[in-house]
């Protein structure tokens, strides 16, 4: 790749929501559609879709309107199409009891409620307790509400309440969690490592990069064999502080996630109570609990700070 070979590299990223609008409309051609289908949403639904996925995506919601026998495909069709392609099959021969399906309602909700009273930047679009795939019992679908390219700290950290928050509800209402949460302290403490390897976001370590890991490298930097970036030794007392402070940012998030739920039980009964019920939460109803739930969250917050003026 040095100058005199190939000079000229092309990097074909995923399509951002302009991109998937157009691929969309292409693979839609020969699909006769209902009029309730904007492209323009469907793509805004499929962040980090590649080519392939929306060309799927448009079979999949083909096939659906073919077995319910539509003459056209519309909005249900894709928004099924979705679920599929994101989170697999519905396996509606998995029979889960009646408490477990309690418990997995209030982790969706725990974790759709957190993150939307903590700031966070994503819109909820769907909870969902029916099993689909290998192992998910249920899933909440969080999309950002535009194309984003950054992301500050805080930002960050109200993504890591967020998913944190199924885990924090488990713990409020049934006093202890399950090992439903796994996947999720999975995604969480890879957060925290890159905030603190990678991004600077630590103050105990520092704004410096860390990290050991081999990550490819396609656009310049130092390279090893087979193009992997060459990583930094770290000591080994650098190395227990980097695990402290991963451990912390975690478990401050958690605890926070568990102080938005407890602060909000109200809310978090009420809209895990109508999720148990119909199973799917999403569109016009979901958006009044979570702007009710947001509005008594606000007028709690108030209180407490004129309590304390008057203090």
């Amino acid at each position: 790749l040095r100058p005199g070979r190939f000079d000229r590299q092309v990097l074909v990223d995923r399509p951002d929501r302009a991109g998937r609008e157009q691929i969309l409309r292409v693979h839609a051609r020969g699909v006769p559609l209902d009029d309730d289908v904007d492209l323009r949403v469907l793509s805004s639904r499929t962040p980090g879709f590649a080519g392939a996925d929306l060309a799927n995506l448009v079979n999949e919601a083909a096939l659906l309107a073919a077995r319910r026998e539509k003459d056209k495909v519309s909005m249900a069709d894709f928004s099924e199409a979705i679920d599929r392609v994101i989170a697999g099959l519905e396996k509606k021969s998995r029979i889960i009891t009646d408490e477990e399906k309690r418990r997995v309602a209030f982790h969706e909700v725990g974790h759709a409620l957190a993150g939307h009273l903590a700031g966070g930047d994503e819109t909820i679009h769907k909870i969902s307790i029916i099993p689909r795939g290998m192992a998910a019992l249920g899933y909440t679908m969080q999309l950002p509400t535009e194309e984003r390219y950054l992301m500050t700290e805080g930002s960050i950290r109200s993504k890591l309440v967020g998913i944190l928050g199924g885990r924090a509800a488990e713990e409020v209402v049934f006093g202890e969690p399950s090992t439903g949460a796994h996947n999720d302290l999975e995604k969480a403490t890879d957060i925290a490592r890159a905030m603190v390897t990678e991004y600077g976001m630590s103050e105990s370590i520092g704004p410096v990069q860390v990290s050991s890991e081999r990550r490819p490298m396609f656009l310049g930097g130092r390279e090893g064999p087979g193009g992997f970036r060459m990583g930094r030794d770290v000591g080994e007392e650098l190395s227990n502080a980097i695990d402290a402070e991963i451990r912390r940012i975690v478990e401050d998030a958690l605890i926070a996630a568990k102080r938005l739920l407890r602060d909000n039980h109200e809310s978090l009964e009420r809209i895990a109570d109508a999720l148990f019920e119909r199973e799917v939460l999403e569109g016009p109803e979901l958006e009044e609990l979570l702007r009710e739930a947001r509005a008594k969250h606000q007028e709690r917050i108030e209180r407490k700070r004129d309590s304390q003026a008057a203090e």
